[in-house]
């Protein structure tokens, strides 16, 4: 299935997609369409090498033809999208796998209609179900990939609900993240009224004090602010060693040189080269002494300078980073560390619901129209967890010290639940004739169940501290009964989805709360694991 790729190495290359392993100039984090396409294709393709990995980790069972002409479509679908990304050559025909996936659920349903004897056993039903589901992520990659390289979809993005984003242009996009984050809920509201503030104070105060060249003032507040109260004070520390020092060389240069300004010229290029290529890579401190040192050669060359100009520069960089740094303190000191709990915790509440509401869906009798669980709710509170995560990743290790959560497994999971809540109703699988029956009942139980696990975790991460766990975890097999049963596909489905949920629910729990005495779980891959339906994974 995985090509001989074991799955530990499938999931250690999905783990490469966080944003904590992508340079921060890199990130696909604008609001923009290629950004946000770019952002979902990473994300899906994490989630489609972990499902290679569950598959290659089920126990093994004959494959059906169907399962294997699916697959094939998908690993063709994968290297197109690969070659596109790499030469930009001709992209995969759109629709094909569209297509594939449509014709393996028609003959399931056919097998389905003939009655329950002419069923494939339940072990081969959940590897069909693990195949059409790692085929809709395939899908999403493929979309996503079409949107990032062409800038708006070439062909109909569908479902629209999971690509909204596709047929709007880019001033409404800017215009909807604005929108969407004037809320001081929102990291990038604080973030904005912070330095706002921050600003507006160092302006009062160099006007009110006559500050020589007071616009210093305003730049150190500008340059030396961060996210939390901790970073910036590193960073003002950092600053004022740097520009001490840069203070003192840029004193003896002015006194040695006198008015000299030709050498001055002559130092102006070589200084400020250094500045601007060495400083960011040798850190803050270089960075403000070198800048220091441009500032004095510059200045020496307009008009007859001192050493008080250093005296000058270091007074107004103190006092604009006491500024900061009382503004730090006083406003949103933490950064987006509580605010990342509290969205994912809004992002799990509004995504809950959507577990029960798509098995109801699903086992509503034949006849009319199917209509998917209404998730607009959940796209937005995605929307303010991954800015509220992208802002978090952006901020010091320091800062972040002591959190064990996996946060980008808990937005893949609540991906997972929008995927299937959108999917699962999509392809038309129908109840079987009498399928409100024990086994629907048991689906709809388990549903529920799921439904308030997720409740449950999510009242965790308002509250930071272990929860007591039910006495039963979710039993998602329920929705099929044992393997020796001729369960109806749709069942299969479900279950399928439900148990990699629970799985993902479990790891989840285990990165905020790990057992007594051990060290913390490495962050998670992605992986559902190898323990058995809503195992805690403690």
């Amino acid at each position: 299935v995985s090509g001989g790729v074991p799955p530990r190495r499938l999931r250690a290359v999905g783990a490469t997609l966080r944003l904590a392993d992508v340079p921060p100039a890199e990130r696909p984090v604008g609001a923009g369409r290629t950004d946000r396409a770019s952002e979902q294709a990473g994300r899906s393709a994490r989630r489609l090498l972990d499902q290679l990995a569950t598959l290659a980790e089920a126990p093994p069972v004959p494959v059906d033809t169907e399962s294997a002409t699916l697959l094939d479509r998908v690993a063709d679908l994968c290297t197109g999208c690969a070659r596109f990304l790499r030469t930009g050559s001709a992209p995969p025909p759109a629709g094909a796998l569209e297509e594939a996936m449509r014709a393996f659920q028609d003959h399931r349903s056919r097998a389905a209609a003939q009655g329950p004897d002419a069923r494939p056993a339940v072990d081969v039903q959940r590897r069909q179900s693990r195949v059409l589901a790692l085929a809709e992520s395939a899908r999403t990659v493929e979309v996503a990939v079409d949107i990032a390289l062409h800038g708006r979809p070439t062909e109909p993005a569908f479902p629209p609900e999971q690509f909204w984003y596709a047929g709007l242009s880019t001033p409404r996009l800017w215009a909807r993240r604005l929108v969407g984050n004037v809320t001081f809920r929102s990291v990038l509201f604080q973030n904005a009224l912070r330095t706002a503030l921050g600003l507006a104070a160092a302006r009062a105060v160099a006007g009110s004090l006559d500050l020589a060249h007071g616009f210093w003032v305003l730049l150190a507040v500008l340059t030396l602010g961060r996210t939390t109260a901790g970073a910036t004070w590193r960073a003002v520390r950092l600053a004022v060693v740097g520009n001490a020092v840069g203070a003192l060389v840029a004193g003896a240069l002015v006194i040695g040189l006198g008015r000299h300004t030709d050498v001055y010229a002559a130092l102006l290029a070589p200084v400020m080269l250094m500045a601007f290529a060495l400083g960011p890579l040798l850190g803050l401190a270089y960075a403000q002494a070198l800048f220091t040192l441009v500032v004095a050669t510059a200045f020496a060359q307009i008009a007859p300078v001192t050493w008080r100009l250093s005296e000058a520069r270091m007074i107004d960089v103190v006092t604009g980073s006491v500024i900061g740094l009382v503004c730090g303190l006083l406003a949103w000191p933490a950064g987006a560390r509580r605010e990342v709990h509290r969205a994912m915790c809004g992002l799990l509440r509004a995504c809950a619901p959507l577990v029960p509401a798509t098995a109801q869906t699903l086992l509503a009798p034949s006849g009319g129209s199917r209509a998917a669980p209404v998730t607009l709710p959940g796209i937005h509170r995605l929307r303010l967890a991954e800015a509220a995560y992208a802002q978090y990743r952006a901020e010091s290790p320091a800062d972040r010290e002591g959190d064990r959560a996996d946060w980008h497994a808990l937005l893949i999971a609540a991906h997972h639940m929008l995927l299937g809540a959108q999917w699962l109703p999509r392809f038309g699988l129908r109840p079987a004739p009498g399928a409100r029956d024990a086994s629907a009942a048991r689906a709809l139980d388990a549903s529920a169940e799921l439904g308030a696990e997720a409740d449950r975790i999510a009242s965790l991460l308002v509250a930071e501290r272990t929860g007591p766990a039910p006495l039963t975890a979710p039993d998602t097999a329920r929705a099929t009964g044992p393997d020796g049963d001729r369960s109806a596909p749709l069942s299969v489905d479900l279950e399928v989805w439900m148990t990699s949920l629970a799985r993902q629910l479990a790891r989840i729990e285990a990165s905020l709360t790990p057992a007594p005495g051990t060290c913390s779980p490495p962050e998670w891959t992605g992986g559902p694991g190898t323990g058995k339906p809503g195992e805690k994974g403690r």
